[in-house]
């Protein structure tokens, strides 16, 4: 599972570990931190941790956070609602989003 996680991370400079998918969110943190990047016009690959219970926990033991959803941007994990949240709110979400190149 790790490796699966380590390869879905790699393969997409934005990747949200989330419940549902990004054009039907089955929570609403997972809606939250999905419609913040789809505002900022941000490409990104959701990843349904509902349809595997061993990548629902796997990616919380992989990053040591106990929430989804989870979002990682080049690779590197961001963190979960909050946090995405309050990066927002301060312009440093897409100030982090612009040093990677992503938009």
């Amino acid at each position: 599972m790790k490796e699966k996680i380590t390869n879905l991370i790699n393969e997409n400079d934005v990747c949200l570990f989330m419940k549902g998918t990004p054009d039907s969110p089955q929570c609403g943190f997972s809606m939250t931190v999905s419609n913040l990047l789809k505002h900022l016009k941000v490409g990104f690959q959701g990843v349904n941790v509902l349809e595997d219970e061993n990548l629902r926990q796997g990616i919380k033991d992989f990053s040591d956070w106990p929430t989804i959803p989870q979002l990682y941007i080049k690779g590197e994990f961001i963190g979960g609602c909050d946090i995405v949240k309050e990066l927002f709110e301060k312009g440093e979400l897409k100030k982090l989003l612009t040093e990677k190149k992503i938009i």
